[in-house]
């Protein structure tokens, strides 16, 4: 298997050294002149700043997008139209409209588009799943993110920065834990006074998922002690019981054992974390296993762009100060 890489920034080198170690990794590009040949360093493989000259140069089996999300669009619908299968970071797109033409464009190549939500291989995330399973059918799900983060740069100018830059990774997790599609939102941004952002560093959501389950999200890149993981900390409740996952340490549940009494009977059971390719490398390996056998990965394009619907719909919803059907955007 041969990979065009596309992205030299910090990003793009940790997809360099895991596709280097698979044996993959047959050129490099982007678009900022010798950042792509700096990147490669001694690796004897094309690069350039061109992704159609560089297609033709290296002639590969597919192309790995680590572009900014302003540059996912062009890159992702060139390599489609070449014939080329395209495994991209998150989000997919800058905007839900192209999020959906890079889709549609999956389909007229017949090329397989799949984003990279990398938290989906995390041992503890899988662990918190299987106890999920569990539960029973789940009414209820919670999850909390809370880390004072001092970017600088580019994110402390950004607009909904919170929403836009960090929430798809725990929106897509919920989407995973649970199974469940989104159906509306309700959702407030904000910002407390000591906030060192531009735009709203906060955010309250509350989705309604299929089959009836509530999401919520409550979130801040601002607030400083006590932080959460970077994974969120959780708590799923069924008929069954409750399940808790938190500082990415071993998930537990309490089971109902009995139905007698005030408060009933339960049994404390955990979840041990199981060893799993994890992060980048689990996304990667993934992908090429769907090329050569035709599975349909997770992230794959048609599924991901319902994880990309759950930030701009809770946009929406903010700016509006309404509920935001997903269905209507």
């Amino acid at each position: 298997m041969k990979a065009l890489l596309v992205g030299a920034g910090g990003m793009g080198r940790a997809w360099g050294r895991n596709l280097v170690e698979e044996g993959w990794l047959a050129g490099w590009c982007d678009v900022r002149e010798g950042a792509a040949a700096e990147a490669a360093g001694d690796l004897d493989i094309p690069t350039g700043t061109d992704l159609s000259d560089l297609i033709g140069r290296v002639a590969p089996d597919f192309v790995v997008d680590v572009t900014i999300p302003e540059a996912h669009h062009d890159v992702t619908l060139l390599a489609l139209s070449r014939g080329l299968p395209v495994l991209g970071e998150k989000p997919m797109a800058a905007t839900l409209a192209q999020a959906r033409a890079m889709v549609e464009a999956s389909e007229r190549a017949g090329k397989l588009y799949m984003v990279s939500q990398s938290r989906r291989y995390d041992a503890g995330l899988v662990a918190y799943r299987r106890l999920i399973e569990r539960l029973g059918p789940l009414g209820i799900l919670h999850a909390d993110f809370a880390i004072g983060a001092h970017f600088g740069g580019f994110r402390d100018e950004m607009a909904s920065v919170l929403l836009v830059d960090m929430a798809i990774h725990t929106f897509d997790e919920a989407r995973f834990l649970s199974g469940a599609d989104p159906v509306s939102v309700y959702a407030e941004e904000y910002s407390p006074s000591w906030s060192w952002y531009r735009g709203d560093a906060c955010a309250n959501c509350l989705f309604e998922m299929s089959d009836g389950l509530r999401f919520a999200y409550r979130g801040s890149w601002c607030a400083e002690g006590l932080p959460t993981s970077w994974d969120g900390d959780w708590r799923a409740v069924g008929p069954n019981g409750s399940a808790i996952w938190a500082k990415n340490g071993t998930p537990y549940a309490e089971l109902v054992m009995g139905d007698e009494g005030f408060q009933r009977p339960v049994e404390r059971v955990e979840e041990p974390p199981a060893t799993l390719d994890a992060g980048i490398k689990g996304s990667l390996r993934e992908f090429v296993a769907a090329l050569e056998t035709g599975a349909t990965p997770q992230g794959e394009c048609h599924d991901n762009v319902k994880s990309l619907s759950m930030v701009f719909a809770a946009v929406e919803s903010a700016r509006r100060g309404e509920r935001v059907r997903i269905d209507s955007l």
